[in-house]
């Protein structure tokens, strides 16, 4: 596995293998990897010839007050576990190599697929989501790009950029890799104490019980809504960020629940981790 960490090496990387005929399947990250990463890998082995992953703490997706110093590291774990997977190329730059001093263009998805979810508590965030995702397809292009579906919303947004601009890469959706008792994996779950563990199921456990109540003929998003957050708010240093129901592909709001509703939910634990998930419930 090649180490690349320069965007004019890693471009070049990706001409050599355009020249040899041969594909290339990107997964963007942030690393600190879990099996869910690793699941992404795998799946564009299957997808391409090559297989390229960046590992990249994108500092424009973060708010001032939101957590980049302390988001997790460990670049040989990653490394590592990377190599296992059977990537050939990790790219991992440095923020003054993509965000140059006279960096000034912004790639902006309209307020519908951004201004809502996990949009509406973090302005800006989907603005340096698109961003770093438009120039990383720019860096590498390749033909086919891996997401998990945990991250619903920025998977519609990627979905409609590229879509919009042209950018002529696939985008495939991975489902939600989980904990045998159902925690959606994310690196974030580091920063739980042993103690909010069980409040950190809250999530998933929800969405069984969405499941469970649209089984027994609830169709009112209101109510759902409702239960739910009667529900989450029942465990131990919780608070709700949003309970939604949308459509899948446009995110808008969904009155009655129906085969193209999605569940997406944020909380926080302890007032400090914040947490998402999603899922269909009929």
């Amino acid at each position: 596995m090649q180490i690349i960490r320069h965007p004019a090496a890693m471009i070049a990387w990706a001409k050599e293998q355009a020249k040899a005929g041969r594909s290339i399947a990107l997964v963007p990250t942030m690393g600190f990897f879990h099996e869910g990463h690793l699941s992404l890998m795998r799946r564009a082995g299957q997808l391409a010839d090559q297989v390229a992953v960046s590992l990249f703490v994108n500092p424009t997706q973060f708010g001032p007050q939101e957590d980049l110093s302390a988001y997790p590291r460990n670049f040989e774990r990653d490394r590592a576990m990377a190599e296992s997977a059977g990537v050939q190329a990790l790219f991992a730059p440095e923020a003054a190599d993509m965000y140059p001093a006279e960096f000034c263009t912004t790639v902006t998805v309209g307020a519908e697929l951004t201004g809502q979810l996990c949009g509406a508590s973090r302005p800006g965030h989907f603005a340096g989501v698109a961003t770093v995702v438009c120039k990383l397809f720019q860096i590498v292009r390749p033909d086919v790009a891996v997401f998990g579906e945990k991250d619903f919303q920025q998977l519609a947004v990627i979905r409609r950029m590229t879509a919009d601009l042209n950018l002529g890469v696939e985008i495939v959706a991975h489902p939600t890799v989980r904990e045998a008792d159902g925690l959606a994996l994310s690196s974030r779950n580091t920063y739980l104490a042993p103690s909010q563990r069980e409040a950190a199921l809250s999530l998933s456990r929800a969405i069984t019980l969405a499941r469970k109540m649209t089984a027994e003929g609830e169709r009112s998003a209101e109510r759902l809504a409702a239960a739910l957050r009667d529900f989450i708010h029942s465990f131990p240093e919780t608070a709700v960020d949003y309970i939604s129901f949308v459509h899948q592909n446009t995110l808008q709001h969904a009155a009655e629940i129906d085969e193209q509703t999605v569940l997406a939910l944020a909380v926080k634990i302890g007032g400090k981790v914040r947490l998402i998930d999603n899922g269909k419930v009929l």
